[in-house]
């Protein structure tokens, strides 16, 4: 009785014709304010899920499931036995291990530091490597004669060596082991050659386009003195297989000295970046949202003394001040409700027709990869929402309520 009894009074203050008309005006801004907060708050949570799960489908082409890597320094034996228990597991697909390091490479009087990637010959069939290369000819690494490098196109560009470039790629790489002699530091350095396949990749990235050299292993093992040492192990599972599953079960066969990335993880500076621009703009459209709730304090006030006689009448018939605050908290929280849920669905509405038709656009001359702002819409962060708008809500009328009336 106690708990119904306040929303029963407030569902009937809300909709019922009030003495002032403009009791009635001034709920329905509340309740607009607190919709268009909200609709902005489902609105831009979800832009910033479409720009990172369009960020992430371009990792994923280049970028493996999951990848083994050292707590410390940066190469182990891919030989050793726990790292032998994890390749036995029935849920990888593919298994392949690379190199990467950083290097100089030159090509004629241009020269510029660069991650030279050697990977294996089934890289291809562990990523979507395939669909970012471009060019007249092929993806190939090495022939009985030469070893070849696909650059990234920005890098290309950086070296002004074309796609088909006629001289090699010098590369140069510190020795291991070996100290600089002053008098000719060059004998310190190994210098191999790379040829052109007649292709380059473009991975829409600017880490990779712009810095990554892709090549045979072998060539990487060559240049920078490695023998069986690898920097990474990088897999791919078969088809159905849970990866999550599958990262926690590799993690407790590899124990501390190793971690297991997925994807999300080898690119975990870049999604920090969105996640903190999220929540930035989550908080910054929260206070925005407490300030429309403002708005509440306002109709409630009017309310109340609209409704005087209809206190001292709940008075006189026993209710307490409690009893009496409890209804007017009641009657904030269905505003908050109402322009809530509105602006619930007209949020998702707008997300929708956004992904349907591209209403919004990022801008004209298709300098952009996508032309509208990409939107994806997570029932946890409309869960959020509800909770904040809820929350906020009632944080904001509970003191004016009992200022005024007391209890």
């Amino acid at each position: 009785m106690s708990l119904s009894f306040p929303y029963f009074m407030a569902r009937r203050y809300l909709f019922a014709k009030k003495k002032h008309g403009s009791v009635n005006i001034i709920s329905a801004i509340s309740a607009c304010g607190v919709a268009l907060a909200t609709l902005a708050l489902v609105c831009t949570l979800s832009v910033f899920n479409g720009f990172q799960e369009m960020v992430a489908g371009f990792f994923t082409a280049f970028d493996a499931e999951l990848k083994i890597v050292p707590v410390e320094g940066k190469f182990f034996d891919p030989r050793e036995s726990r790292i032998q228990r994890v390749k036995a597991l029935p849920s990888i697909d593919v298994w392949s291990a690379t190199i990467e390091e950083h290097a100089v490479v030159k090509y004629k009087e241009r020269q510029t530091m660069v991650t030279v990637k050697g990977v294996e010959e089934n890289f291809e069939q562990l990523t979507q490597i395939d669909s970012l290369i471009y060019g007249s000819g092929s993806y190939l690494l090495q022939d009985e004669q030469w070893y070849y490098g696909i650059l990234g196109v920005d890098l290309l560009g950086e070296l002004g060596c074309g796609m088909q470039f006629v001289d090699p790629l010098q590369l140069f790489a510190p020795k291991r082991g070996v100290k600089v002699n002053i008098a000719n530091p060059s004998t310190a350095f190994n210098r191999h050659y790379l040829f052109s396949p007649g292709v380059v990749f473009i991975s829409n990235q600017e880490k990779y386009d712009a810095h990554y050299l892709i090549t045979s292993i072998d060539f990487a093992r060559r240049l920078f003195n490695y023998d069986d040492e690898v920097t990474a192990i990088e897999i791919k599972l078969k088809e159905g297989a849970n990866i999550n599953k599958v990262e926690k079960e590799m993690q407790q066969l590899l124990g501390d000295r190793f971690k297991v990335l997925n994807r999300y993880e080898q690119q975990e500076e870049t999604f920090r970046i969105m996640e903190i621009e999220k929540l930035i703009s989550y908080l910054f459209l929260t206070f925005i949202l407490a300030v429309a709730c403002f708005n509440i304090i306002g109709s409630l006030s009017m309310l109340i003394l609209d409704k005087r006689e209809d206190i001292e009448t709940l008075t006189h018939l026993g209710a307490n001040r409690s009893l009496i605050s409890r209804i007017f908290l009641a009657e904030g929280r269905l505003i908050s409700l109402l322009g809530a849920l509105i602006g619930l669905v007209l949020g998702v509405l707008l997300c929708y027709l956004q992904q349907q038709f591209g209403l919004v656009k990022l801008g004209d001359g298709g300098s952009f990869l996508v032309d509208a702002y990409p939107v994806s819409v997570h029932l946890t962060d409309l869960l959020l929402i509800l909770a904040t708008v809820l929350l906020v809500s009632f944080v904001s009328v509970w003191y004016p309520v009992k200022r005024m009336i007391g209890g």
